[in-house]
């Protein structure tokens, strides 16, 4: 696998509307890069969305021959295009880093709250009893995990884009102690903790041109002693998503999952319909897939026919619904 854009993938001379390029210096390279991670991340939440909870196989079953169109299907109670609570969630990071200037944890949880008291149409349960307990943002999710014992799902996997790419300029301890800091405030497992890290560094890596694959063995390194060991488990080069011992709602088999799906193809558009086809939380395995990928491949490797539908409703904020130029114009300002 390479880590430069694969441009024979682009297909179309159309998809430049959406990479934005403006030279090819490192930084619009960077903030090309940008954009393939937050419209990457949402085309694959979209496009997983209508598979959610069905059975392995079901994306190529529908759809055998990549490239001929029609795969933003809908269904399942989506619209075609629709992005779900992982997009939702991740655009409300994006705007509370941008206008906040960083990361006030405060803001970023109270506009989740805004968000989930609006009765989104999918939201984890999980999150919500976090975001509805009536607890403060410093002990919500501390409380909910000492009650239930169990906060290592993949809800703050998923939201993790926008700001492993805002943080990324700060260098690898920055940007994986952002994603522990923003996965506390709805996971009080510190396993969710470890993999949010783990996304935001390969992320990081990623932005840089580089191949974030050969940089596991460093990042596993970086993580909590405790965490070490699934971790490498999952993203180890001979593990395959079907030896699992949980469902990819866990934190680890859908990060483990995302990987493998990287690891296994060689572009963007094979690398989101591999993890589509793995069944089970099909958005979010494809969401945090796109983020990676659209992260290595580039905005370019996007495909226009899938980023064209994309849309985000944000469910208390005004009726406000963001298409693709949207998360473009995000992404660069994060960059």
């Amino acid at each position: 696998m390479t880590a430069t854009p694969r441009t024979e993938h682009a297909g179309h001379s159309g998809h430049s509307e959406h990479a934005g390029h403006s030279g090819h210096s490192g930084h619009s390279e960077r903030a090309e890069r940008a954009v393939g991670a937050l419209l990457g991340s949402a085309v694959g939440d979209a496009l997983g969305a209508p598979f959610e909870f069905g059975p392995e196989g079901a994306f190529s079953a529908r759809f055998p021959h990549p490239g001929h169109g029609g795969e933003m299907c809908g269904g399942g109670g989506w619209d075609p295009g629709e992005a779900t609570d992982d997009t939702q969630l991740a655009v409300l990071t994006a705007e509370s880093l941008l206008e906040c200037g960083g990361l006030d944890l405060p803001d970023v949880f109270r506009r989740f709250q805004q968000w989930a008291a609006a009765d989104p149409k999918d939201i984890g349960l999980q999150t919500e009893a976090v975001l509805t307990s009536g607890n403060l943002w410093d002990t919500a999710a501390a409380r909910h995990f000492e009650v239930s014992q169990r906060a290592a799902g993949n809800g703050a996997l998923m939201r993790a884009a926008p700001s492993a790419v805002h943080f990324a300029r700060h260098g690898r301890e920055a940007t994986m102690d952002a994603a522990r800091r923003l996965s506390a405030l709805t996971h009080g497992d510190p396993a969710a903790w470890e993999g949010t890290a783990v996304l935001h560094e390969l992320i990081r890596i990623a932005l840089t041109g580089a191949d974030p694959l050969p940089a596991l063995p460093a990042t596993l390194g970086a993580l909590h002693p405790g965490h070490r060991a699934r971790y490498a488990t999952v993203l180890s080069p001979d593990w395959h998503p079907d030896l699992a011992t949980e469902f990819n709602g866990a934190v680890w088999p859908c990060l483990g999952s995302a990987v493998w799906a990287l690891r296994t193809t060689g572009s963007y558009e094979e690398a989101v319909r591999a993890a589509v086809d793995l069944g089970g939380d099909t958005d979010t395995v494809a969401a945090v897939t796109g983020a990676l990928a659209g992260a290595v491949y580039g905005a370019a490797a996007v495909p226009v026919r899938w980023a064209d539908v994309v849309h985000v409703p944000l469910p208390g904020f005004g009726g406000r619904v963001l298409r693709a130029p949207h998360l473009i114009e995000l992404a660069r300002r994060l960059a």
